[in-house]
C-alpha cells in the first residue's frame, strides 16, 4: 500500500470516528424523522468559514449548532407542485414587479419573469454577468427556460426560479424552516471538520470522478458535461455525504434564513464564548452598498451550483457563500428545509 493510500485511509478512519463522536453527543430523537425524507444531523462544534478563498468566507472561526433534521435532498419540482396545488401559492417570478420597488426601471421591464442562464457562443468578459444571465419574461418554476419550456421528465430535479419568500412559504406549509448558514455548513461538511470539500480529500473530482454536479470546462461557453449533466440533475444522482445527505454541494445554490454579512465575526477569545446556533447578521446591514438606490435586503446562499467552475466561481465548497437579493430567482437557485429538535 502506498503512503498516499495509507494517509487517505487514516483520514477516512479519523473522519468516521469524529462522526461517531458527534452522534454519541447528540443522538437522534427516539421519535424518528418528523417528516419523510429527512436525515438527523447531530449537533456539535466545527470550524465555520475559510481563510483560503474568497474574502467573505473569512475569518474561519469555531461555532456550535444543536442537532436538527434536514431534508436529504433539495426540494424537487414534484414536491413544490404539491405545495402549489394545496395552497394556490403564486411565486415571485409569476408576479409583475411593483414599480415603487425599482425606481427608474424601464416600464417595459416591469413584467413577470426570472433570470435564465444562456451559454454564449464563445469566450466573454467574466466581469460582466450579463454575458450569460438574461431576464426572461415568463420564466418560472413551471417553465424554467421561458414560456415554451416545461417540466416533462424533471419531476425529480430541484425546483428553481424560487425567490426567498417562495422558499419560506413552502417551509412554513411543510411545518419546517429554512436552515441557518451555520446549520447548512455543518451539514454540508458531513463530519469532516475543516475539510476543503464536502467529501474526503483535497480533489474537486476525487480519483477523476465528479462528486457533485458542477461545471467542467471553461465557463460560461464550454460545458464538457463530464458529470453527465448540462444543467440541474435529478436529486440524489451523486453520492451522499457523511450524514447521508445529497446535493449539498453543486446542482443548485440553496437559500438559508440568514441575512447577508460581508464576512464572518472573528474567533471567540475563549472556547467558552464560542457562538452557539448563530443566526447571521441584521437585515439593515444586508443591503448592497454598490446599489444604494435599491433597498432590497439579501440572504445567504450556500453550496454552489452546476454553474460553478474552476475558472470563475469556485464556490463548490461548504465554506462558500453568496449574497442573493430576496426578490431574485434564477435557474440555479433552490432550497431545502430543516426541523430543529428544540422547536
Amino acid at each position: 500500500m502506498s503512503t498516499t493510500t495509507t494517509l487517505e485511509t487514516s483520514d477516512a478512519a479519523a473522519a468516521a470516528d469524529r462522526r461517531e463522536e458527534y452522534r454519541a453527543a447528540s443522538p437522534a430523537p427516539a421519535s424518528g424523522p418528523p417528516r419523510p425524507g429527512m436525515v438527523w444531523v447531530p449537533g456539535g462544534d466545527f470550524l465555520m468559514g475559510s481563510d483560503r478563498h474568497y474574502r467573505e468566507e473569512g475569518p474561519a472561526h469555531r461555532v456550535a449548532v444543536a442537532g436538527f433534521w434536514m431534508d436529504a435532498t433539495p426540494v424537487t419540482n414534484e414536491e413544490f407542485a404539491r405545495f402549489v396545488r394545496a395552497t394556490g401559492h403564486v411565486t415571485f417570478a409569476e408576479k409583475d414587479p411593483d414599480p415603487a420597488d425599482y425606481p427608474g426601471a424601464p416600464p417595459e421591464m416591469l413584467k413577470a419573469g426570472s433570470l435564465v442562464f444562456k451559454a454564449p457562443p464563445g469566450p466573454v468578459d467574466l466581469a460582466d454577468y450579463r454575458n450569460w444571465w438574461h431576464f426572461v419574461f415568463g420564466a418560472t418554476w413551471r417553465t424554467p427556460k421561458g414560456p415554451k419550456s416545461h417540466l416533462k421528465g424533471r419531476d425529480k430535479h430541484p425546483v428553481v426560479h424560487v425567490a426567498y419568500a417562495d422558499a419560506a412559504a413552502y417551509a412554513a406549509w411543510a411545518g419546517k424552516s429554512l436552515p441557518t448558514e451555520a446549520e447548512w455548513e455543518f451539514a454540508a461538511r458531513g463530519g469532516l471538520d475543516g475539510a476543503e470539500f464536502g467529501w474526503e480529500g483535497e480533489e474537486l473530482h476525487p480519483g477523476g470522478v465528479p462528486a457533485a454536479n458542477t461545471w467542467q470546462g471553461r465557463f460560461p461557453h464550454e460545458n464538457l458535461c463530464q458529470d453527465g449533466y448540462e444543467g440541474t440533475s435529478p436529486v440524489g444522482s451523486f453520492p451522499a455525504n457523511g450524514w447521508g445527505i445529497h446535493d449539498l454541494i453543486g446542482n443548485v445554490w440553496e437559500w438559508t434564513g440568514d441575512w447577508w454579512t460581508q464576512n464572518h465575526p472573528g474567533e471567540a477569545a475563549r472556547p467558552c464564548c464560542m457562538p452557539v446556533n448563530p443566526r447571521g447578521g441584521a437585515e439593515e446591514q444586508s443591503f448592497d452598498p454598490a446599489q444604494p438606490e435599491f433597498r432590497i435586503p439579501r440572504k445567504v446562499l450556500k453550496g454552489g451550483s452546476h454553474l460553478c467552475a474552476p475558472n470563475y466561481c469556485r464556490r463548490y465548497r461548504p465554506a462558500a457563500r453568496h449574497a442573493e437579493p430576496i426578490d431574485t430567482s434564477t435557474t440555479h437557485v433552490g432550497f431545502r428545509c430543516v426541523v430543529r429538535a428544540r422547536e
